[in-house]
């Protein structure tokens, strides 16, 4: 949340709720991006908060360094996906939960008819933030996590909920616009892995993964002949990397399809497991569905919609065009 933000929802706000700067802020620390950036909006200056997980980094195959467990240690509260997208820290986590504060957030907030099943360990699809209108509904179950903890805060978050959430559900519908502008033939979004099953079904368009959920499988020659198959039979322009994931395999269903006479381009590096860089628009939740969305409606034809009025602010503060 920026500083103009803050401040602008604080003046909103009466006198009583300023008891909030008598108390420090709340050590929250969160394993991924996804999530600590929910957590920052909510909470706004009520809280400190602290991803385990940057830019670029594989949730899926994540150990637990010393200063993981440093930082683990010093947090007032604990906040993860869940679902085993943070299978290796699974048991670090339940330690700590032991002795402080621990949220699978996912399954707290989430019903479960909403969850897409997959094969293997998992059990169900973790990636549940590719559909904001899924994300959407962490943001109550922190408003109210974090009024817990720091109930002085109480009008702040309240407010900050309440804003954040309309601007989610604005994404929501200006992702569902934009996607619906490609062509139906060339509605098909062929990835690294199989990390974006629920933005196909809130966005109405076909995903084809190389590799499945976990990046922790291996991909076979089989795996990229089957993908450049595909590629070639439904004429698909353009495949996506992903910022988390060796852009090998999608090089390879590319050389593949080439090999049967069919030109397939890059579309575009989208982040599927993590964000983008701090302090870029990317390095937020709303921004890397915002830019993900972009790359994909340019390489497949589509064409982007106007942004909503909801999101003035946030274009704005991020100088983007509306």
């Amino acid at each position: 949340m920026s500083i103009k933000r803050a401040v602008a929802a604080l003046s909103l706000l009466p006198l009583s709720s300023m008891a909030l700067a008598e108390e420090p802020p709340l050590n929250v620390v969160a394993t991924i991006g996804m999530i600590a950036d929910v957590a920052r909006n909510v909470g706004g200056e009520c809280v400190a908060v602290e991803a385990m997980m940057g830019p670029g980094v594989d949730p899926h195959l994540y150990q637990a360094s010393a200063s993981d467990v440093a930082m683990l240690r010093s947090a007032e509260q604990i906040l993860y996906s869940g679902y085993a997208l943070e299978g290796q820290l699974g048991s670090v986590l339940e330690n700590f939960a032991k002795r402080t504060p621990t949220l699978a957030v996912a399954p707290a907030s989430i019903e479960e008819e909403a969850l897409i099943a997959s094969q293997g360990t998992y059990g169900v699809d973790p990636h549940l933030w590719m559909d904001v209108s899924l994300w959407a509904q962490t943001v109550p179950t922190l408003r109210d996590t974090l009024i817990e903890a720091r109930p002085a805060c109480t009008a702040t978050i309240e407010a900050n909920a309440e804003r954040y959430a309309t601007e989610l559900l604005a994404l929501h519908e200006w992702i569902k616009q934009s996607i619906a502008s490609i062509p139906d033939e060339q509605r098909v979004l062929v990835t690294a892995h199989d990390a974006f099953s629920y933005f196909g079904r809130a966005y109405d368009i076909d995903v084809e993964g190389i590799q499945g959920i976990s990046t922790a499988t291996e991909t076979g020659i089989a795996d990229i002949r089957n993908m450049a198959n595909s590629v070639v039979e439904r004429n698909v322009p353009a495949v996506f990397v992903e910022s988390t994931i060796n852009p090998r395999t999608i090089q390879a269903v590319i050389d593949a399809a080439a090999q049967q006479g069919h030109e397939v381009v890059v579309g575009g590096e989208l982040y599927s497991d993590a964000m983008g860089d701090e302090d870029t628009v990317d390095g937020t939740y709303m921004g890397m569905l915002y830019r993900n969305t972009e790359h994909i409606v340019e390489a497949l034809g589509g064409t982007l919609a106007p942004l909503p009025e909801a999101l003035n602010d946030w274009a704005s503060e991020w100088q983007l065009d509306t």
